[in-house]
């Protein structure tokens, strides 16, 4: 019995869809290392990125989460979650507060000292990113955009498949 001989077509195909998503997560995953590198040496002593991301949400919601939410919209665990809730809290930055209707449960705000100390890393960092943008030019990371943004909706979605 003979086997059909692959198609050599589809096989140069495969290939070189392999090597551009090689390409892409390449290029994604140094962006985010020197990104993060950029921004956490402009945020405010003490403060790390997790706890920037952490007072950024709450900030822009404006009304309170529970730690269980806070993880799952950071695609952490909760013991993460709960790990960085208690260092913004020693630093003064969040309020945590227990569920009055189920005690098991706690809700987190963001204090006014959180909310200046985010603004205070906003100030710090965003002359440096927007430096960026200006140089690779406004356009072009508009036209970016909506790639990345697919990427990480498909990626939030359902994990990759084979």
């Amino acid at each position: 019995m003979t086997t059909p001989a692959p198609n050599p077509d589809k096989a140069a195909e495969a290939r070189s869809t392999d090597r551009l998503a090689a390409s892409l997560f390449a290029e994604v995953l140094i962006a985010d290392q020197l990104s993060r590198n950029l921004i956490g040496k402009a945020l405010p002593k003490g403060m790390q990125i997790s706890h920037f991301s952490v007072l950024n949400l709450l900030a822009h919601v404006n009304e309170e989460r529970t730690p269980a939410q806070l993880a799952a919209a950071f695609h952490i665990t909760r013991g993460a979650m709960t790990n960085t809730l208690a260092r913004l809290e020693w630093a003064g930055h969040v309020h945590i507060r227990p569920d009055w209707d189920d005690a098991r449960r706690k809700f987190v705000s963001i204090s006014t000292a959180g909310r200046a100390a985010r603004d205070q890393a906003i100030a710090g960092f965003m002359p440096l990113i927007a430096g960026v943008v200006r140089d690779i030019g406004a356009e072009r990371v508009r036209g970016a955009l909506p790639v990345l943004r697919e990427l990480r909706l498909r990626l939030e979605a359902d994990p990759p498949k084979p």
